[in-house]
C-alpha cells in the first residue's frame, strides 16, 4: 500500500498550535499505522540551534543529535516515537542541498529555478523518508502562515504533492483562528475565510478545516465557514482552547476528525485512548499539591522550557499531584528567601555567563537547607561549582565558560574539543550511553545498570577535579563507558540532590515520564 500523506497548514496567526494539531491527528490514527511526522520551516537558518530561545522557543534534540523545531517534542510525545532529523525540513537546508547538486553538475547546465528544481528537491525529500521508513501515514506541518513569503515554496510542494502521491493517498487539514470579539459576544468566521481563499490561491483545497476558538463552533460558524470554504460543514472541527495539551485528541475525536480521515484516506486505524485518557483524569483530578521553583535566565519565555513543563506534566498525571511553577529570574537575585515557599528547586540549561552567581547561591541554599534540587546540564555544572568553592574549599572555582582566567576550572572544554570551530561541532549532541553506579539514587530510579539520555553542551567536569570532589562526598552516579565524562551527579545524604549533564526532559512521554523528574517530584511530595 502506497503511503498516504495528511499535510497541517496554518492560517490568520502564529501561534495557533499546527503542531499540537498535527501530533493529535497522528495519536488518534496510530493504533494501527506507521505514523511519520515531518515539519517544514520557512527560515533560512539550517536548524534553530544557533537561535536565541526568546527568538524560537526550545531547540529540540534529537536522538541521533539533530537540533530541530520544538513541534517534535510534540511529536515525539504523541506519537511515541522516535524522531530524526531528516525529518525537519528547513528552507537553509534545502538550499544547501540545491547548491550541492548545482555545484556537482547535477542539473546538467540547466538554469536552476525555485519551479521545479527547490520544490523537487522538497518533494522527493518527503517521499524518499516515507519509502526509508515504510511509513503507513506521514503528517506534514507546513511552518508559518499562509501567506508569508518564507513558506511558498513548501506551499506549492505541498500542491503539487497531490498528482505525486495521487488526490486519494493526500488530505489537507487547515488550522485557523475563529475570534470572539469583546462586546461582541460572537464567533467570527472571516478570518478562516480570508484565510482560506489565500490557500485556494495557492492552489490547495484543504479537506478539514480546524477553527481554534476559546469556546466549541456553533453550528451556523461551522455552516457559514463550510459555504464559503467549500468543505463540507462535518469536516469543519472546533480547535478548542485548553488548559492541557493532551486534552485535543479527545476534542478531536469528539468532533469526528478520526473517521473524516478514514473516509477521505480510505484508511481505518480507530482510536484507543483508554490510557490517555486515564492519565488525564489523573491530571484533572489532583490529590496533592506542590511548588517548584524554576531558576534560570529564559523565564519571561515559558517556551524555552517546554520539554521541563511537560515532563512536569507527566509525572502530574502519574502521581495525581498539581505542580505549581513559580519562575525565579536568577540574573538579578536578591536573596534566596523564596526558598521558604517551594518544595524543590529546578535549575535548567543554558548558556553564557549571565545569571549564573544567582543559580550557584541558590544550589547552596537549597544543598544546605536539603531541598529537593534537580540540576539540567548548565545545572549539573553549578552545582559541581557551588560543591568545589563551598565544600572542597576550592576558592574562586568555576567554569571556564563564565571565567577563562579561573585558578579551578573543575568545568572545562575537553582538549579534544577546543579545535573545532563550527558551533554545532563543538557540542556533545545527541543521546550517549552512562553507567550507572550501583546502589545509587540514580540506578534505584533507572533500574538498569545503563542508561541513555540526550546531551546538548560544550563544557564537562574537568577529570583533573574528579578526585577532590569525590574525597568530599559529591557522588559520580553516573559515567561514560570509557570513565572520563560525569554524566550524573548526587549527593547521598540528601532528600533528593541529583544533577545530570544531559536533558531527560527531551524524553519523556505521557506514559512514561522521565526517572529523575519523576524522583525528584516524588522527593518533593515527601
Amino acid at each position: 500500500m502506497p503511503a498516504k500523506f495528511i499535510i497541517v497548514t496554518g492560517g490568520v496567526l502564529s501561534g495557533l498550535g499546527k503542531g499540537i494539531a498535527a501530533a493529535s491527528i497522528g495519536h488518534l490514527l496510530s493504533s494501527k499505522l506507521k505514523i511519520i511526522p515531518i515539519k517544514c520551516d520557512g527560515y533560512l537558518n539550517v536548524d534553530p540551534g544557533t537561535m536565541n530561545p526568546y527568538e524560537h522557543g526550545e531547540v529540540f534534540v534529537l536522538d541521533d543529535g539533530g537540533e530541530v523545531d520544538m513541534d517534535f517534542g510534540h511529536y515525539e510525545r504523541f506519537l511515541d516515537v522516535t524522531c530524526k532529523s531528516k525529518w525537519n525540513l528547513t528552507m537553509g537546508k534545502v538550499f544547501d542541498m540545491v547548491r550541492q547538486k548545482e555545484r556537482k553538475g547535477d542539473y546538467l547546465g540547466k538554469t536552476v529555478q525555485y519551479i521545479p528544481h527547490v520544490t523537487d528537491i522538497i518533494k522527493n525529500h518527503i517521499l524518499e523518508i516515507a519509502l526509508e521508513e515504510s511509513a503507513d501515514l506521514v503528517i506534514i506541518e507546513i511552518g508559518g502562515t499562509v501567506g508569508d513569503i518564507e513558506n511558498e515554496l513548501f506551499l506549492e510542494a505541498m500542491r503539487q504533492m497531490k498528482e505525486d502521491a495521487g488526490r486519494e493517498n493526500t488530505a489537507y487539514v487547515h488550522l485557523t483562528y475563529v475570534p470572539i470579539p469583546y462586546g461582541v459576544n460572537e464567533q467570527k468566521s472571516k478570518p478562516t475565510q480570508q484565510s482560506v481563499n489565500l490557500l485556494k490561491q495557492r492552489g490547495i483545497f484543504p479537506d478539514i478545516i480546524i477553527g481554534r476558538c476559546s469556546e466549541f463552533l456553533k453550528k451556523d460558524v461551522k455552516t457559514k465557514i463550510s459555504n464559503f470554504c467549500d468543505v463540507e460543514s462535518d469536516a469543519v472541527i472546533t480547535g478548542l482552547d485548553v488548559d492541557d495539551i493532551y486534552e485535543i485528541p479527545f476534542i478531536f475525536e469528539e468532533e469526528g476528525l478520526p473517521d473524516i480521515l478514514h473516509k477521505n484516506l480510505n484508511i481505518y486505524s480507530p482510536p484507543d485512548m483508554r490510557k490517555w485518557k486515564q492519565l488525564i483524569n489523573n491530571l484533572r483530578n489532583p490529590q496533592k499539591e506542590i511548588t517548584v521553583a524554576m531558576c534560570g535566565k529564559y523565564t519571561k519565555l515559558e517556551d524555552s522550557y517546554a520539554s521541563i513543563i511537560e515532563s512536569f506534566n507527566h509525572c502530574s498525571a502519574h502521581l495525581r499531584c498539581k505542580i505549581n511553577l513559580k519562575w525565579v529570574e536568577t540574573t538579578d537575585l536578591g536573596d534566596t528567601s523564596f526558598l521558604d515557599d517551594v518544595d524543590g528547586v529546578v535549575v535548567p540549561g543554558g548558556f553564557g555567563s549571565r545569571g549564573t552567581e544567582g543559580k550557584i547561591e541558590i544550589i547552596r541554599a537549597a544543598r544546605e537547607r536539603d531541598i529537593p534540587f534537580l540540576g539540567l546540564c548548565l545545572g549539573l555544572h553549578m552545582a559541581v561549582i557551588e560543591f568545589a568553592r563551598n565544600v572542597c574549599h576550592l576558592e574562586g572555582a568555576n567554569s571556564t565558560e563564565m571565567d577563562s582566567d579561573t585558578p579551578h576550572p573543575v568545568i572545562d572544554i575537553l582538549p579534544e574539543q577546543k579545535d573545532i570551530k563550527e558551533k554545532g561541532g563543538t557540542m556533545r549532541l545527541g543521546a550517549y550511553p552512562a553507567v550507572l553506579k550501583k546502589g545509587s539514587v540514580l540506578h534505584s530510579l533507572y533500574k538498569t545498570d545503563e542508561a541513555s539520555e540526550r546531551h546538548r553542551h560544550r563544557y564537562e567536569v574537568n577529570p583533573e577535579y574528579h578526585r577532590i570532589i569525590t574525597e568530599n562526598g559529591m557522588v559520580f552516579s553516573g559515567i561514560s563507558p570509557d570513565g572520563r565524562l560525569v554524566e550524573f551527579i548526587e549527593l547521598p545524604d540528601h532528600k533528593y540532590f541529583v544533577a545530570t549533564q544531559a536533558h531527560p526532559e527531551l524524553k519523556s512521554r505521557m506514559e512514561s515520564p522521565a526517572p529523575l523528574f519523576y524522583g525528584f517530584i516524588n522527593a518533593c511530595l515527601d
